[in-house]
């Protein structure tokens, strides 16, 4: 497995707004190959919003990385202060709690 982590900020997009475009764009992100799930989340107390991306492993994350799809998502002006960590997954513990 294989994890992602976005965060940003709305530049000029309302929180009404964001929804509406998450809700048109979530059936190309359920078509991506190798993505196990897409976490949608949003702060509203510091306007915080971004995903947890679930990968089959690293080879999907970077196919991933390297669509159209993702371009889209990191050169969106709307999207002040973006950050994008992947990280890999301990297994054994993950396993244990439950998780993997």
């Amino acid at each position: 497995m294989h994890v992602l982590v976005v965060n940003f900020q709305l530049d000029g997009l309302s929180s009404d707004q964001y929804e509406e475009i998450c809700h048109e764009l979530a059936p190309k992100f359920a078509a991506i190959p190798g993505l196990v799930s897409k976490h949608w989340l949003v702060n509203d107390l510091t306007g915080t919003y971004g995903g947890v991306y679930v990968f089959e492993n690293h080879q999907a994350f970077c196919d991933y990385q390297g669509s159209e799809l993702y371009a889209s998502v990191a050169g969106n002006p709307a999207f002040a202060n973006l950050s994008a960590k992947d990280f890999g997954i301990l297994a054994g513990p993950s396993a244990a709690t439950g998780v993997f």
